[in-house]
């Protein structure tokens, strides 16, 4: 084997970082931008991908999901959290843990680390510049919401786009996430999982959606690492 023996793909929202409503906010500034009329209703986020979420807002308002009507609204998502970067870190926190955690992997030669999630590419990389953790993953070997509409497929676009470091066998990469979104995506894409219960998804439900490994944040390192080496 040469390079690192893990490939390991963060989840951002709720397990990473919690942004307290932000993107609710988001969606409805861009829904007014790229439609001119009020969205109506709350936006159900909760790890789906982000084109997931856009089709489902576009057929609740009775608009044709076209390619144009999702590149609209997509665009203007990312428009609205660049337009409002600032603001990001007054709506949330870096969760407990999750610098210490990157650092970690970053600093340690058997480990490759990047993100999967759902989120679109430039929202993403909003987040986690605004929040100070940009630099510590490898945003060419990341998957975004808006490369596929299941999450699962977005595993295969990581390890896609990390052959240039090394072709990682499915026993090789561990997503860490905290919704049942996150480990039905790493069952069905046949790749280990580390669950946090940080988000709205509690132990139970995790452990109920099929997670093996599940800690309750990323404030015990050890816990951390152990887990992902041994999931």
């Amino acid at each position: 084997m040469t390079g690192p023996e893990l490939l390991v793909l963060w989840d951002i929202d709720n397990t990473l970082i919690s942004a307290r409503g932000f993107g609710g906010r988001m969606y409805a500034e861009a829904f007014r931008t790229a439609f001119g009329r009020e969205l109506r209703g709350p936006v159900d986020l909760g790890g789906r991908t982000e084109r997931d979420v856009i089709e489902e807002v576009l057929r609740r308002h009775d608009i044709e999901t076209t390619e144009e009507a999702r590149r609209l609204l997509s665009d203007a998502l990312g428009d609205s959290f660049e337009a409002r970067r600032a603001e990001l870190p007054g709506h949330g926190e870096v969760l407990p843990g999750a610098l210490a955690a990157l650092e970690h992997f970053a600093h340690d030669p058997r480990v490759h680390q990047a993100v999967l999630t759902a989120n679109l590419a430039s929202v993403a990389l909003v987040k986690l510049e605004e929040f100070g953790l940009a630099h510590l993953v490898d945003w060419d070997v990341s998957a975004f919401g808006d490369d596929h509409v299941d999450r699962a497929d977005l595993v295969d676009v990581a390890r896609e786009r990390a052959r240039h470091i090394r072709s990682f066998a499915s026993d090789e990469v561990v997503v860490i996430g905290d919704t049942p979104h996150d480990v039905r995506a790493a069952a069905k894409a046949g790749v280990r999982l580390v669950a946090v219960a940080t988000g709205r998804s509690s132990r139970h439900d995790l452990r109920s959606a099929g997670a093996q490994i599940v800690i309750d944040d990323l404030s015990d390192l050890e816990l951390l690492v152990g887990g992902v080496w041994a999931s």
